[in-house]
């Protein structure tokens, strides 16, 4: 039973407001700077979360006052606080997507001339009343009083934004902000970006209920398979311009190795978390762009979701610290503290999904993830042939098992929990 007016944001999930869970995975994205627009109720959420100091972030407030104004109202009456682009998300639902893949497409919209990016997700009815025609990378239609049949895709909840937007709205007038968003979609300058992990709201109590199991899961310390990406779960591409095996630079070239889809799903059933971690330096090397690097990701959740398989995180290191001269986007070029061997994204999901890291594994083929995974502390799986260069490129510190393939490594798992089920 929830109290009567409360604030959706402070609904109780295990001791904790529900907004505080998404805060926090915002805060390990980076984000430190929130504006919170407040109406009724909205006293209990200054109250709680005050001005974000004791969760390593700045909030500040704005308030409706005596009179609604609505999120787009709200968000004008702040218009002094807005930078140049901000994101609006919603505060009751859940939405662990990639924030950088995000901004980076808006970005490349907005030299398209494009004043907002969407994020939406083929919906299609499942979660909520779908609202979104999209097609072509562009918010065609968008109406949740009116929605169409022909509208599978719903609006995800998480919106990158033009300050113009809002600067030339009228202010002190109740602006409700879907309808901000149809009036840009009639304009020809929504852009929409589809994402592949479904979100998670709490508008209804069973959808709560869902949400409340989810992060029951979380918190209790699931264990983790860190997993590779190419030569781990997909095959090695061949790249024409070099002449050499490479990583798959464009959709059409990911393949997925044999048994793959089975070996998830055996470690899924097993209760493990999945996340890749994954090297792709090809953008900084000039060999692909950034957005063919996300499409290549995309097309591997998407050939996963076909065989009934959903990965609990994607974390991609896109930096090189040399690059090449035909690099198009030469902030990629860098020392970074995520790229393989170095633990960076391993710290980052550890901080986001606190498995239980005595029972995890990091599982690769190439030295950099073991000694990444040694880094953390995890138990470390070499997939391949142990071959002298390995040994000797992890300095004589053999990794803690070895096999064939990912097949091989879930059937092993399955025999051991086997095995302790019959001592018990």
């Amino acid at each position: 039973e929830v109290e009567p007016y409360l604030p959706k944001a402070m609904v109780d999930v295990h001791g904790r407001p529900f907004f505080f869970y998404q805060l926090e995975l915002m805060r390990t994205r980076g984000f430190r700077r929130f504006l919170f627009c407040i109406g009724y109720g909205g006293a209990r959420i200054r109250d709680y979360f005050g001005d974000g100091s004791d969760y390593g972030v700045e909030i500040a407030y704005s308030s409706d006052g005596e009179r609604l104004l609505g999120t787009g109202g709200a968000l004008r009456n702040a218009l002094d606080l807005l930078d140049r682009s901000f994101l609006v998300i919603y505060g009751d639902s859940y939405m662990n997507i990639d924030y950088d893949e995000l901004i980076y497409f808006y970005q490349k919209e907005r030299k398209r001339g494009r004043k907002a990016l969407m994020a939406v997700y083929r919906n299609q009815g499942l979660y909520d009343q779908s609202n979104v025609i999209f097609r072509s990378g562009e918010v065609v239609r968008y109406d949740k009083r009116k929605p169409t049949p022909e509208m599978d895709f719903i609006d995800y909840g998480v919106t990158v934004m033009e300050r113009s937007v809002i600067e030339a709205l009228p202010e002190n007038r109740h602006i409700d902000l879907s309808d901000i968003y149809g009036q840009l979609a009639e304009q020809g300058i929504l852009a929409g970006y589809e994402v592949r992990r479904r979100f998670y709201e709490i508008g209804r109590p069973e959808s709560l209920a869902e949400f409340k199991e989810f992060m029951a899961r979380r918190l209790a310390g699931q264990p983790a398979i860190f997993l590779d990406r190419d030569g781990t779960l997909n095959e090695i591409a061949y790249n024409e311009d070099t002449e050499l095996p490479d990583s798959p630079l464009k959709p059409h070239q990911l393949r997925l190795l044999p048994g793959v889809p089975e070996a998830l799903k055996t470690l899924k059933e097993l209760g493990y978390l999945l996340i890749v971690i994954t090297n792709q330096p090809a953008a900084a090397k000039g060999k692909a762009t950034l957005a063919n690097l996300y499409e290549v990701n995309n097309r591997l959740l998407d050939l996963l979701a076909e065989r009934g398989v959903e990965l609990d995180g994607v974390l991609i290191c896109p930096h090189h610290p040399v690059g090449a001269s035909t690099c198009k986007e030469k902030h990629l070029i860098a020392e970074c503290d995520c790229r393989k061997p170095k633990p960076g994204l391993f710290l980052r999901a550890v901080q986001e999904f606190k498995p239980d890291l005595a029972n995890s594994y990091a599982v690769g083929d190439s030295h950099v993830d073991i000694l990444a995974g040694r880094a953390i502390g995890v138990t470390c799986v070499l997939i391949g042939a142990y071959k002298c260069d390995t040994c000797r490129m992890l300095e004589f510190r053999s990794p803690d098992l070895v096999f064939d393939s990912l097949v091989d490594f879930a059937r092993h798992l399955e025999r051991e929990r086997e095995v302790n089920h019959a001592l018990d």
